[in-house]
């Protein structure tokens, strides 16, 4: 099943997300590589459609990433899963501590 490309009005917390980033390398001889790096979580916060927070659990260890939403390497944003039940708050920050509820999302 192939996953859904979101647009940035479609965003809101709870999703869970992979963003597509191109990054841009340079190796010891100057060379410049580009390649598509994808952090997959789940949103746990959107700034006045300005920034997004994502989190995700790697290797045990939480880790959240700010995506600005006009940042021009972001090739794309792939829903993953909905939740399921609906989220009735704005900012999901109470993941950081309860990780039975990210695995819930």
């Amino acid at each position: 099943m192939a996953n859904k490309v979101l647009k940035v009005e479609d965003l809101k917390p709870g999703l869970k997300v992979k963003v597509h980033q191109t990054i841009k390398e340079t190796n010891t001889k100057g060379e410049e590589k580009e390649r598509i790096q994808v952090f997959e979580g789940v949103i746990i916060g959107i700034s006045q459609n300005k920034t997004m927070t994502i989190r995700k659990i790697s290797y045990g260890i939480g880790v959240e990433k700010i995506f600005p939403l006009d940042l021009p390497s972001i090739e794309k944003i792939e829903l993953v899963k909905e939740p399921k039940k609906p989220v009735r708050r704005a900012k999901l920050t109470h993941l950081r501590k309860n990780t039975k509820a990210m695995r819930e999302l």
